[in-house]
């Protein structure tokens, strides 16, 4: 029989198809098992509506077939297989879909998903093969046909002999090459492991012949290899059964098959849409962080499936990056794919399902934390840095939806707190949330800047992590309170002995204060007598909006601009050490010069701020010492 081409059109899209459209070629196994789902979804469509055909699910399979020998892999269904004018027309004009004109032709009577809406994953066969044949034999019909082609150079349609309805799609598989091994889609572990990842959930068994050892009979220490046919997919996914079937168990398991984490997940979301877009979806929040969480290695993203078939990995865009932390997979029938089904067009469905996914993983947390506070805690524990990267990012275009998800340490609950339970305990006369920084909370427990505040009664929130007063400034507020820092110059405290105390001493000290400042010349921006400080002699403030912890975050930045905090050395009028002050300004300018240095450099090293010239500060302690 005389060879036919392909048109012109198609020539160029095989070429395409063959080198550019897919980019894994194990793909061609799940575009061929999903074109068999949906010949036997014809089947049963038309079984719904024609009294003479009988569907039993039984009767109908997908089974794959390698054989090394002959160097051939054989999907073969019993689906609804073709007529010669069906094989000319779907398998000889690329990018014409039997299935695509099924659906249209009756969409309008049923909803049944059709997925092979495109006609081109067909010839992803070529991929892998270097002779593709098609043997099928079409429902109502006593006739087979064979289709044939070895790609580009065009197809041959003869008479075959075929006993049942279906088709058979046989691949020549090629041989391997110095950049290519192809012997991996002839192997029985490999192909089970493409199933497992692409067609776990196709409706239909997918069978296979596999090998399995078993006792030899009358024997119980040896052994013997036997060939039996098993089904190597689950069928029907867990997402679709009925919630109330399943156990914490079933959904640990699935997190567990999935590879998702190797840890237990600490919540599930189980997510059964139906609107305008519909969905199925089973989230998880990890119960640990991932060892390459904060690296460029870190790809986001959950599994994305359409009608049961996967068809992203990792799909980014279901996920804001704040929540980049949750694994899981979502299913839908309503989405727009592109040509290859790889990936998806950026369409409203999409954005649709993003959006509902982001505010049901917002009502797990808030339900977390409120009704689980021990296991809330310890998410945050793993992931609180990431809530408060949302904060920040994006400059605080995601602060409301986060803002009341964080989590820090109370200097009067010896806890973590949340922001609205801090500021449900505010006394009236309380006009800040207070919060103080550093390394740890030992550490900022024992910070002579808390002193005041804490005199007050006011409660303060510690920050420990570098992202922490970043993202509290970019929130600003809370409820209408604004946040301040114990550094801050302007506590917002009303004024009281002490500062009354304090602004007696600035007025009577002024050219001692002033002198000092000289001394110090551009470190500081002034030397104040302080009205926070109780038993400490010293400390340093801060004014302006970057503070002496965010003068830290940003020095130790790559790329450092250099961004300096405008410090106040401020003293305690109260304490000693000024006396000893005001008595070397009198008489001993030399000695005022080498305390000033000192209480500057022990101010320096109560914020953990490094000092310029350790070996001055230690020569300055000498001098000091033999005195």
């Amino acid at each position: 029989m005389e060879k036919k081409q392909f048109q012109a059109e198609s020539k160029r899209l095989l070429e395409m198809m063959i080198n550019s459209i897919y980019t894994q070629k194990e793909i061609f196994l799940r575009e061929l098992i999903s074109n068999a789902s949906d010949a036997i979804d014809k089947i049963y469509y038309k079984a719904l509506t024609d009294p003479n055909i009988e569907f039993n699910k039984d009767d109908y399979y997908i089974k794959i077939i390698p054989d090394k020998e002959n160097r051939t892999l054989t999907i073969s269904d019993t689906g609804i297989g073709m007529t010669k004018e069906e094989l000319d027309t779907n398998l000889g004009v690329i990018a014409k879909s039997g299935s695509l004109a099924f659906k249209t032709e009756h969409e309008a009577k049923d909803g049944h998903n059709i997925i092979g809406q495109f006609g081109v994953g067909f010839y992803s066969a070529f991929m892998v093969a270097d002779t593709v044949t098609v043997i099928s034999k079409a429902l109502g019909s006593d006739e087979a046909y064979r289709w044939e082609s070895s790609g580009v150079d065009g197809y041959i349609i003869t008479p075959a002999e075929k006993e049942h309805v279906g088709t058979d799609i046989i691949l020549k598989i090629k041989a391997n090459t110095e950049e290519e091994s192809y012997d991996e889609f002839l192997e029985e572990y490999r192909l089970r492991q493409i199933v497992k990842k692409y067609s776990d959930f196709i409706r239909y068994p997918i069978k296979m012949d596999v090998k399995v050892t078993k006792p030899k009979e009358g024997s119980e220490n040896e052994f013997e290899e036997h060939v039996e046919e098993q089904t190597i997919n689950s069928m029907v996914p867990i997402w679709r059964r009925n919630k109330n079937e399943l156990t914490e168990e079933d959904y640990v398991n699935f997190y567990q098959e999935k590879r998702y984490g190797y840890d237990k997940p600490i919540k599930h979301i189980h997510i059964s849409a139906d609107g305008v877009v519909s969905y199925n979806a089973i989230l998880f929040i990890p119960e640990n962080i991932p060892f390459d969480y904060y690296t460029k290695d870190y790809e986001k993203g959950l599994e994305l499936y359409s009608n049961g078939v996967l068809i992203m990995s990792k799909c980014g865009e279901l996920l804001p990056d704040y929540f980049s932390f949750v694994k899981g997979m979502v299913d839908s029938e309503d989405l727009s794919l592109n040509i290859s089904r790889e990936m998806l067009q950026h369409d409203r469905q999409l954005n649709l399902i993003a959006r509902n996914i982001k505010n049901k993983i917002k009502s797990a947390l808030v339900s977390m934390l409120k009704d689980e506070r021990d296991r809330y805690e310890k998410f945050y524990q793993a992931f609180g840095r990431q809530l408060k990267f949302g904060v920040y990012s994006d400059y605080g275009m995601n602060k409301d939806m986060l803002q009341d998800l964080l989590l820090f340490y109370s200097s009067k609950e010896k806890k973590l707190v949340t922001l609205d339970e801090y500021v449900s305990r505010m006394p009236e006369d309380q006009k800040y949330i207070y919060y103080a920084t550093g390394e740890s909370i030992e550490r900022i427990d024992r910070m002579p800047q808390t002193e005041l505040v804490k005199e007050k009664g006011y409660e303060i929130l510690y920050f420990t992590e570098d992202i922490d007063e970043f993202a509290i400034k970019m929130l600003n507020k809370y409820k209408d309170k604004e946040f301040k820092n114990v550094s801050s110059g302007d506590l917002g405290i009303e004024a009281d002995a002490n500062d009354e105390q304090a602004k007696k001493a600035e007025a009577e000290n002024k050219e001692l204060f002033e002198y000092m400042k000289k001394v110090l010349a551009d470190k500081v921006k002034a030397v104040k007598a302080s009205t926070r400080l109780k038993s400490h002699p010293v400390c340093l403030s801060a004014e302006g909006e970057v503070s002496i912890e965010m003068e830290k975050v940003l020095s130790a930045m790559p790329n450092s601009q250099d961004i300096k905090a405008d410090k106040v050395l401020e003293v305690n009028p109260n304490h000693e050490v000024f006396q000893a002050l005001k008595d070397a300004f009198e008489h001993d300018k030399e000695k005022l010069e080498l305390y000033t240095n000192l209480l500057y450099n022990q101010a320096l090293l109560i914020e953990g701020l490094p000092i310029a010239d350790p070996l001055a500060y230690t020569n300055d302690v000498c001098k000091l010492m033999v005195r």
